[in-house]
């Protein structure tokens, strides 16, 4: 890889000893944002109880605070975090599910003619792009992510490229391949694995050359199938986790899956032609569960047509840093701002990109066709929609004077309670990366000002005006609480930690063992936005089986979500998304504030 200039090395990380910790919040604080956030969920007699159950979690000298010591002095013993290790074994590592449909997400992109029946083409210019981002994090030229002109964050940059999720048992791990050594992708055509190197001889291939290559996997792929070793990806990671220990036994397949793990990143060619949105989210976001692997940090998706998206996995990056990867990849593609290199004079013949080899044993063989069985009864058991909004988009909603995310939160609130007449827990992704080693906060979009606001939606006898300020009440609520929690100061991180701080044989505290602590976590809707003028697509699965996973985009002048539940409402919820935003143009715009004035 190349190396960077010493004016420019170290600005992706030079900020990070000076970010501060992730703070413990006051007992006071949680407990107080708590009993807010669950008031709109539960009825009288359910809130006194939860209620007292609070008092007694704050009494000096009670469990509350033994509890909140014990946390204090997790957080002064550590130099990183004090959720970091718990969260990612908790949320991710530990988790032994699937990876596929609840974890692993998607982008889906917009197309341009130019790629029009070229995958080949896509392909390589996609790789091209991919390429010098990582050279930029390799050098550490990027520049970190900005949030209010203050540095965020830059630690999971370090798992983008050449990152692998190992299944292990009690619980994965991550693997880390050194970049300036392993410049390769795997390239899946057919169900088989393909190395591609994108530098020979120290020299980074140019665009037209990987294009060339590429090609050359296609003809060498040919029109059959392999038998489907990227299935296994798609199984429980404790099913996963002993097949791949019995099939590194193999020194052939543990040669072929350390070239997998190795891998800058994975490039799959499927050999369909998505048109509709959700053909193309369903393809990306699952496909036929075959000719992927799930476990590498991210993968890009070509289609025979042209057609070409994402899937990342989630375990030690959140979406942000993805999302500006593609963003800078697609916007530099269209904006000609990267460069596609120069063929070498001499012309000499690259050779031709190496097939993996795997031996497939019986047993193997029939852990495949089991793990491709489970796999087409889970993805079966669901359903994925796209509601395309065209009426308007962000520009818009800033004319209106409203928050555009606390908008579409609103508009997912009022489509929700339209389908059930009922409000329930949400869940939206509120980052903390102004923190050294920060992942996520809960948001939780459900608080009384947006009860109020969505009941009287349905009510004809309120006036337009009086909508309208119930829901910019309903609006400040939810941009109060995530300013919260991207403070670190939401509530559900903070009871995480201490409640995995109840030694063995103590008795859990009443706030944990009050149904309403269940209630207010369990997410019927777990939402977040991605946006990008270059996507049209974005979604994962629910993270309940009674609840959907609702991801959206607020684009200048569309919004768009992706619902995927196991087939509860999803058509009803498509429906009632665009009534909501119909509506809520008429009494936001009536109750704007007046443009200002230009000096």
């Amino acid at each position: 890889m190349p190396v960077s200039s010493p004016s420019t090395r170290g600005k992706l990380f030079a900020h990070q000893a000076s970010l501060p910790k992730l703070p413990v919040p006051t007992l006071q604080e949680t407990c107080a944002t708590y009993l807010r956030s669950v008031r709109p969920l539960v009825d009288d007699a359910a809130f006194a109880k939860t209620t007292a159950a609070v008092q007694e979690f704050l009494k000096p000298g009670g469990k509350g605070e033994e509890l909140q010591k014990r946390l204090i002095e997790r957080d002064n013993s550590v130099s990183t975090s004090w959720l970091i290790d718990w969260w990612n074994s908790y949320a991710y590592m530990g988790y032994r599910d699937p990876v596929v449909v609840w974890v692993n997400y998607f982008f889906t992109f917009v197309d341009y003619k130019k790629y029009l029946n070229k995958p080949a083409l896509r392909a390589a210019e996609m790789i091209t792009g991919a390429f010098e981002f990582r050279r930029q994090i390799v050098t550490e030229e990027l520049e970190p992510d900005m949030a209010r002109g203050s540095p965020l964050c830059s630690h999971q940059y370090k798992f983008l490229f050449n990152s692998t999720r190992i299944p292990k048992i009690p619980e994965d791990v991550t693997r880390n391949s050194d970049p300036n050594t392993n410049n390769h992708v795997i390239v899946m055509r057919h169900n088989k694995f393909f190395v591609l190197d994108v530098v020979v001889n120290g020299r980074q291939l140019s665009t037209a050359e990987l294009e060339k290559q590429l090609l050359k996997i296609y003809e060498l792929a040919g029109t059959s199938k392999d038998i489907a070793v990227g299935a296994l990806t798609t199984q429980d990671r404790d099913s996963w986790a002993k097949i791949r220990d019995q099939m590194v036994s193999s020194p052939v397949n543990k040669a072929s899956l350390d070239k997998i793990e190795t891998a800058a990143f994975v490039v799959c060619l499927d050999d369909t032609k998505p048109v509709t949105y959700e053909q193309r989210s369903k393809s990306c976001w699952v496909g036929d569960g075959k000719n992927r692997f799930f476990d590498k940090s991210f993968q890009f998706i070509v289609f025979d047509n042209g057609v070409a998206g994402f899937n990342g996995e989630h375990s030690m990056m959140d979406a942000t840093p993805l999302n500006r990867m593609c963003d800078f990849v697609l916007e530099g593609l269209a904006k000609g701002t990267i460069s596609h290199g120069v063929p070498p004079s001499s012309g000499a013949s690259l050779a031709a990109p190496e097939k993996l080899t795997f031996e497939v044993s019986a047993p193997l063989a029939s852990e495949i066709a089991i793990a491709e069985k489970k796999f087409e009864e889970l993805v079966g058991r669901h359903e994925l929609t796209v509601v395309v909004f065209d009426g308007y988009g962000k520009n818009a909603i800033k004319k209106f004077g409203c928050s555009p995310d606390a908008y579409a939160q609103m508009a997912i609130q009022l489509a929700y309670y339209k389908t059930y007449g009922v409000c329930r827990p949400t869940y939206e992704s509120a980052q903390t990366k102004k923190y050294a080693y920060g992942r996520t906060e809960t948001g939780r979009s459900v608080s009384v000002e947006s009860v109020a606001w969505v009941k009287a939606m349905q009510d004809s006898d309120l006036s337009v005006r009086e909508k309208g300020e119930l829901g910019r009440a309903a609006i400040a609520s939810q941009s109060s609480y995530m300013a919260k929690a991207v403070d670190g100061k939401g509530v559900d991180r903070h009871l995480l930690g201490l409640r995995l701080l109840i030694k063995e044989g103590e008795e859990k505290p009443s706030i944990f063992t009050d149904p309403s602590y269940s209630l207010s976590c369990h997410w019927n809707l777990s939402t977040s936005q991605i946006s990008s003028e270059y996507y049209n697509g974005y979604g994962w699965g629910e993270v309940v089986s009674d609840g959907y996973g609702c991801a959206y985009m607020v684009n200048n002048d569309v919004l768009q979500f992706n619902l995927v539940s196991q087939k509860l409402n999803n058509e009803e919820m498509r429906y009632h998304l665009l009534e909501a935003l119909r509506e809520m143009k008429v009494v936001f715009q009536a109750t704007a504030p007046p443009p200002k004035a230009k000096l």
